[in-house]
């Protein structure tokens, strides 16, 4: 059986071969996610190609930078000792050298002040400021480590008054609209107002692009609420936020921000070092397969892989854990149907959709076999978090791929409007000659009588070998 927890995995332009990235969707890569804070168009746009190559079925999800501070470039990092003293300076272009560490944030400075604490490559490295000077700072090491390049700067407890979105986000905003891209995944997401910048470029192009929404400071989990009010999702982006928020916290926000967006009927994915050890090493710790599977029992739709994909040694192996350790987990996970999901405006779609998952529980049905327009009645079925898949047939080709991220959602496109029956009868032989499900297995159909627009208007729930005959009679 298809597991249903999706797995987003981080494509780099270093590492994007047709061959590699067949490899990594048969081994349970859903989504390809592109961080374009370490590539140019022109590098992206040979990954979309590839990926297209592969299959018409894989979402992309386009990273934003945002409103966040990275170090510049240098030519070999900088080796830094416990103790020891450097100045950082902020300018936009200038190369680090051992003597100074440059920031891509020129005004950094301003918001800086003796005692402030700077947290370099999700905290790898801390400095902690001791001298504040005109146009830089003088910083004590607090630990030894090594500098790169273009790696995130943190600031805990100071509010950066930067622009929501800069230059090279615009860049690739309109390269999502130009490119037929699913999501735009904007990093550092502080409040509605950041989410709103992005919306309006969509807006004037008439774009169909949808927002997920980066949490990884306390802004956003100060304005969560708000936030998901004008977002598809949210990515709870742990390594900066367990930066920006004491560490042990952490567990306790990711439970309550699954269970919001869950009960939204929202997309969430919890990334960030799930399996950052095989980045150099073949297998993963202890530690690590716990969290994959603690994401899988709170609920979350997806879980994500970054640098073990994009540069890590052991790629492959990293979804081929990842996608283990996902179906075991959710072999043991505890299914309930939640009450509080919120419903949506067509109330017999929310009776119907409730009955469905139920008969899971009561019934011990294998599959929920829906049609959809727009994605609305897939999501709705897949917030009660159930045990079978939902195959959800799609009338639109973008609604097929964003359906790729939620929980239990297998979408496929239908070329044309089937009637009832066929519809019935094609998706039953499809799944059982693909070995998904069997002639005597136990099947519901969630779909209308009246219409792809009006929804769905009955359950029908039987064998998939009756169901055939039925259609054929």
């Amino acid at each position: 059986m298809e597991k249903l927890t999706k797995i987003v995995a981080t494509i780099s332009d270093l590492n994007c071969s047709v061959g590699f990235i067949r490899s990594l969707h048969e081994a349970g890569m859903d989504v390809v996610r592109i961080n374009t804070a370490h590539q140019q168009p022109e590098q992206t746009m040979d990954i979309v190609k590839n990926v297209r190559e592969v299959s018409h079925k894989i979402p992309f999800m386009i990273d934003t930078k945002g409103p966040e501070i990275r170090t510049n470039n240098s030519e070999q990092g900088i080796s830094l000792e416990e103790g020891e003293t450097i100045r950082l300076q902020g300018h936009a272009t200038k190369q680090s050298n051992k003597d100074c560490i440059y920031v891509d944030y020129p005004e950094i400075v301003q918001v800086l002040s003796r005692g402030s604490n700077i947290m370099i490559d999700d905290g790898d490295i801390e400095l902690a400021v001791i001298e504040k000077h005109p146009g830089y700072v003088i910083c004590r090491v607090q630990n030894s480590g090594m500098v790169r390049s273009r790696k995130s700067v943190n600031l805990p407890g100071i509010e950066i008054p930067l622009p929501a979105l800069n230059e090279k986000d615009k860049e690739y905003i309109r390269f999502a609209m130009d490119h037929d891209m699913d999501y735009i995944a904007h990093s550092f997401v502080r409040n509605k107002k950041d989410v709103l910048a992005i919306q309006e470029m969509l807006d004037q192009r008439g774009s169909q692009v949808k927002i997920i929404a980066k949490i990884e400071n306390q802004q956003g989990v100060d304005h969560i609420d708000e936030i998901l009010d004008h977002v598809s999702g949210i990515m709870i982006a742990r390594g900066d936020l367990a930066i920006e928020v004491p560490a042990e916290r952490i567990p306790g926000l990711q439970a309550e921000m699954v269970k919001k967006c869950i009960r939204r009927k929202k997309a969430v994915i919890i990334a960030t070092q799930m399996l950052h050890t095989m980045i150099d090493n073949p297998r993963p710790t202890r530690a690590e397969v716990s969290d994959i599977a603690n994401a899988v029992f709170s609920g979350t739709d997806a879980v994500m892989l970054s640098g073990e994909t994009a540069f890590g040694k052991y790629p492959l192996e990293s979804v081929k854990i990842m996608t283990k350790t996902v179906r075991e987990a959710e072999k043991s996970k505890t299914f309930t149907v939640d009450s509080e999901v919120m419903p949506h405006d067509n109330q017999i779609s929310v009776f119907l959709s409730k009955a469905a998952v139920r008969s899971i529980q009561k019934l011990n049905t294998r599959a929920i076999i829906t049609d959809t327009d727009t994605g609305k009645t897939a999501r709705y079925l897949a917030a009660f978090r159930g045990r079978t898949p939902i195959y959800a047939q799609c009338y639109d080709q973008r609604v097929m791929r964003e359906l790729a991220l939620n929980y239990g959602v297998v979408a496929d496109h239908m070329d044309v409007e089937l009637s009832k029956k066929d519809f019935i009868k094609h998706t039953l032989t499809r799944l059982i000659e693909k070995g998904e499900i069997h002639d005597s297995d136990l099947i519901v159909v969630l779909a209308g009588n009246f219409g792809k627009k009006a929804g769905p208007s009955f359950v029908e729930i039987s064998t998939a070998s009756n169901m055939i005959q039925d259609q054929k009679d």
